[in-house]
This record gives structure tokens, C-alpha cells and sequence, in this order.
């Protein structure tokens, strides 16, 4: 599987932005997809994820209430809607994707796309 986010960019706090995945292969349904985010000198860290399947949906403390992640397995594309953002929510954003594993856990991301930037200002 082949991942590539879109949809970063500078919004002011309160503002909303949408990221799309966009996956390669036809096997995208058979995946969970998380998303993920990094800070400059941070770590890398959970934001959002979403099974294959039924589509549970799990959230980092942080954002739950105001992103909300989905999938569209006929076009091969997750999204995460971002509302009411922060600037401590300024960060590289990552989708992923797996087969099984913890999905809050990025080791067990075997897939990943190349990242978008998000900018949050107050």
C-alpha cells in the first residue's frame, strides 16, 4: 500500500482543515488507518485511527470532540477533519496504515505516507 496525505496548511486558532489519504492497491479496505503527528523536537504521536471493517474509531485525549477520522473505501482515501484547532496542533501530519497491531502504537505502521505540514496560528 502507497499513502499520500494532502490538505496541510495555515490556519488561524478555531479554523478547520480537512487531510485526505489517498491509497494505492486494492486491498486498502483490508487496513487500518491512523494518523499521526510530529512537532518539532517532539515525537512522533497518535492523533487518530480508524479499523478496517466496521470502522471503529479511536482518538488521543487531545483532539477527541473536534477531529474526526473516516474512510472511504470505494475511493481509497481516509480523511481527518480538523475542527476548532489549537496552535499546539501545528505539526507534520502522517497517515498510516496496518494490517494488525495497536493502532495508537506507530511501530506497528507498516505503511506510511510522506506527511503534511499543519500550521495553526493564534
Amino acid at each position: 500500500v502507497q499513502l499520500q496525505a494532502s490538505g496541510g496548511g495555515l490556519v488561524q486558532a478555531g479554523g478547520s482543515l480537512r487531510l485526505s489519504c489517498a491509497a494505492s492497491g486494492r486491498t486498502f479496505r483490508s487496513y487500518s488507518m491512523g494518523w499521526f503527528r510530529q512537532a518539532p523536537g517532539k515525537e512522533r504521536e497518535f492523533v487518530a485511527g480508524i479499523s478496517w471493517g466496521v470502522g471503529n474509531r479511536y482518538y488521543a485525549d487531545s483532539v477527541k470532540g473536534r477531529f474526526t477520522v473516516s474512510r472511504d473505501n470505494a475511493r481509497n482515501t481516509g480523511y481527518l477533519q480538523m475542527n476548532s484547532l489549537k496552535p499546539e496542533d501545528t505539526a507534520v501530519y502522517y497517515c498510516a496504515a496496518q494490517r494488525a497491531g495497536a493502532y495508537y502504537d506507530p511501530s506497528g505502521y507498516g505503511y506510511w505516507g510522506q506527511g503534511t505540514q499543519v500550521t495553526v496560528s493564534s
